[in-house]
């Protein structure tokens, strides 16, 4: 099992541990991570922008799209667009998505003492290891 560290915004990570948000999507146009480097067992630590750690979640399951086709995209929507419990203007505004990681959330847990991880720089997805 891998541990990695990821940045939310504070309704995202209330939609992990509430149940709504059900997989966990990352899309870029270069090929970062998580793209490739998650995988089924591993667990997300999910710290708030700006603030610290406050829970994690488990990968259930992993799918990976390398410069999908607009069709495929237009699936991606239909399928998982609910249980990624993204914003309406979203996908208006990621027209060029050329890599995308969906990580199914098995189980999200928050921490009551937070692990203490020092992170300065502007990743949005750092392997911990």
């Amino acid at each position: 099992m891998v541990r990695h560290l990821a940045i939310f915004d504070r309704e995202s990570a209330r939609d992990i541990f509430s149940g709504r948000k059900k997989i966990e999507g990352r899309f870029s146009q270069i090929k970062i991570a998580p793209y490739g480097k998650v995988s089924a067992g591993d667990a997300v630590l999910i710290k708030i922008s700006g603030e610290e750690v406050v829970g994690q979640f488990l990968v259930d399951r992993v799918i990976y799209f390398d410069h999908p086709k607009n069709v495929e995209v237009e699936e991606i929507k239909k399928k998982y667009g609910r249980s990624l419990a993204l914003p309406a203007t979203f996908w208006l505004e990621r027209e060029k998505i050329k890599f995308i990681t969906l990580m199914f959330i098995k189980s999200a847990t928050k921490f009551i003492i937070p692990p203490q991880i020092a992170k300065k720089d502007l990743r949005a997805w750092v392997v911990l290891g």
